[in-house]
């Protein structure tokens, strides 16, 4: 994926989700670096697919920026075996993302300690305030 289209799909995404994003992306270069190819600066074709999928939810998360992190989350959104990646993506890169970048995996765990709200409102999604707009 271009810098550019890069930038575009991150402008879908603010506030939460957009921070959300960038944790993600950053636990996926970590694991991609360090199971896929080690010379290159960009992530390989799967992870990328699954860093477009990642976004996809994000955007429609139906919480919108009241999300709670995925492992807290009562709404399964992602397909079994993308969970399945984004989980051996999280417990690969989770506890390497200290050195790399340590305020966003203190803000993750943080977070992870909240608890997820009831039922997320309806039309809450950053989809859905992006098109009411």
């Amino acid at each position: 994926m271009s810098r550019d289209t890069q930038m575009t799909e991150q402008a879908l995404l603010d506030g939460k989700l957009l921070y959300e994003y960038k944790t993600m992306s950053a636990m996926v270069q970590i694991y991609c670096k360090a199971h896929h190819h080690a010379a290159c600066v960009e992530q390989c074709e799967d992870c990328q697919a699954f860093l477009e999928y990642a976004h996809t939810r994000l955007d429609r998360c139906p919480y919108g920026q009241d999300k709670p992190t995925c492992n807290k989350c009562p709404v399964h959104c992602y397909k079994p075996h993308m969970k399945a990646k984004a989980r051996e993506i999280m417990i690969f890169a989770g506890p390497r993302m200290l050195l790399p970048h340590p305020i966003m995996a203190i803000r993750h765990l943080l977070a992870e300690r909240k608890a997820a709200p009831a039922k997320p409102p309806v039309h809450a999604s950053n989809r859905h305030l992006r098109k009411a707009k």
